[in-house]
């Protein structure tokens, strides 16, 4: 059934089943691909598999001309864990300054609605999507974030520090997705016709600097790795069951392997069902995931205009060379580690060093 968010309110007994099913692939028709991606063709058969009575939420991440894009991680956290706060405030939704599709699309509600995930995606170059990389890193606030932004003045680096110190950060601090299950489906193509038979690209000026028995994973699922065990990491189960890696296109040209020269593929769409299946059977077994104390579902984010012209003048300040006494701009300062007090923060690195 069609996800109702409402639902979210009742106690899980009183409320259907509910998962969110991702398509991770960067690929979509409405942008210079020209072509759907294979992962959005397995989130939709996806959705259509899942038994009827579960609301099935789904987003396809691939990128729309003109649309806003996930915006990165700014990692808070490496300043204080205080400062990274659940849900991330560093973006907003609508803000046109800095659009931002985790919020926009209202993705960390979805995420905290849902009892398990089911992300869908290619393996580009040994690794994750860019995309489903950048959803993820924004993720971290969700292991330890800081759920009361009111007691660091919104985001004033220097109380994130002293309230990472103080008594009530350890009730504070939880992994506020835990409990919930995450699946992952990625598949690959192991270099398409690239191949030169011996597992080295065909097209190498100097071909014995690329060993293939040194390729970074034996099994290609590892790919995905950093994004299962961030999520064990945070709470969040992956049954080793439910990581699969699935190959198919090998030695094919790249324009013979879209979505329909997948499903025509001896095996790949038994695979993949096998693997709905397992979801679905692992989901039902498991049962509800009851909410978390601090909840993205239904949070409206506190105005902060205050903050922000205190924190625009402590900006400002740095920018002149008096960064707040104490402080690690300061001791960065005074050591000559970062050389970084300019009123033009925009300007490249590149630029100062030709402008001089």
């Amino acid at each position: 059934m069609k996800p109702d968010d409402a639902n979210g309110a009742l106690p899980p007994e009183r409320r259907p089943f509910r998962v969110l099913v991702i398509a991770g692939s960067d690929r979509r028709q409405y942008n210079c691909p020209g072509v759907d991606s294979k992962a959005r063709a397995l989130m939709q058969r996806m959705v259509r598999r899942l038994p009827e009575e579960w609301e099935v939420d789904a987003e396809d991440l691939g990128n729309v001309f003109g649309r806003a894009r996930i915006q990165s991680c700014n990692a808070c956290a490496s300043t204080s864990m205080a400062l990274c706060v659940w849900p991330c405030n560093c973006y907003e939704a609508d803000n046109k300054a800095e659009p931002d599709l985790m919020w926009d699309l209202g993705l960390y509600a979805r995420l905290d609605l849902a009892d398990a995930w089911a992300v869908i995606g290619p393996v580009n170059w040994y690794a994750p999507t860019s995309n489903l990389k950048l959803m993820f890193d924004r993720l971290v606030c969700a292991s330890g974030g800081n759920p009361r932004e009111d007691l660091i003045g919104h985001k004033d680096p220097e109380r994130a520090m002293a309230l990472e110190h103080a008594p009530e950060w350890a009730e504070l601090s939880q992994n506020h997705l835990e409990g919930r299950s995450a699946a992952f489906f990625c598949y690959g193509d192991a270099g398409a016709a690239e191949d030169d038979g011996s597992g080295r690209p065909k097209n190498l000026r100097h071909p014995h600097w690329f060993d293939p028995d040194k390729e970074p994973f034996a099994d290609m699922r590892d790919a995905y790795a950093p994004l299962v065990w961030q999520c064990r990491y945070s709470g969040i189960e992956v049954p080793d069951a439910l990581w699969r890696y699935r190959e198919f296109g090998n030695g094919k040209p790249y324009s013979d392997n879209q979505a329909e020269d997948m499903v025509a593929e001896a095996g790949v769409m038994a695979d993949f069902d096998g693997w709905v299946d397992a979801f679905a059977a692992h989901v039902r077994a498991k049962g509800k995931v009851p909410p978390n104390q601090y909840r993205a579902y239904g949070h409206e984010a506190p105005g902060h205009r205050l903050a922000d012209l205190r924190l625009k003048w402590r900006e400002l300040r740095m920018g002149v060379g008096l960064p707040p006494a104490g402080s690690s701009p300061a001791e960065q300062q005074a050591q000559g580690l970062n050389d970084d007090a300019t009123l033009g923060p925009k300007r490249s690195e590149g630029e100062k060093r030709r402008e001089g």
